[in-house]
């Protein structure tokens, strides 16, 4: 099986920065796209960068030119650096990879991490 832990949570002022991580660790066959996530009281989670195997990226409106998602094949980590943070980036962050895994050729499954919780507040 896939297991992801993400670190790098915290409290931060407003306009601070932080940096997630997040190690993949396990057996695949293939890993394909990353992601993180966030989650808040109440809502459902939501989208907030995208990586492929191929570096190609997607933010979130609201976090595009201030995060950044990068990638590391070799070390099976994905990054998100989070600039310019306000409250309303309070939240319990998720990464997520899909793989394939299993047998033979196997199949795509998603599987996620515990979550690393971010608070933003003076």
């Amino acid at each position: 099986q896939v297991q992801l832990v993400e670190s790098g949570g915290g409290l931060v002022q407003p306009g601070g920065s932080l940096k997630l991580s997040c190690v993949v660790s396990g057996g695949w066959i293939d890993l394909g796209p990353m992601a993180w996530y966030r989650q808040t009281p109440g809502n459902e989670r939501e989208q907030v960068a995208t990586i492929t195997s191929d570096a190609v990226t997607t933010y979130a409106d609201s976090v595009k030119d201030r995060f950044t998602i990068a990638r590391d094949n070799a070390k099976n980590t994905i990054t998100l650096q989070m600039n310019s943070l306000n409250p309303e980036d309070t939240a319990v962050y998720y990464c997520t990879v899909r793989a394939r895994v299993g047998k033979a050729w196997g199949f795509w499954s998603n599987f996620w991490g515990q979550g690393t919780r971010v608070t933003v507040s003076s």
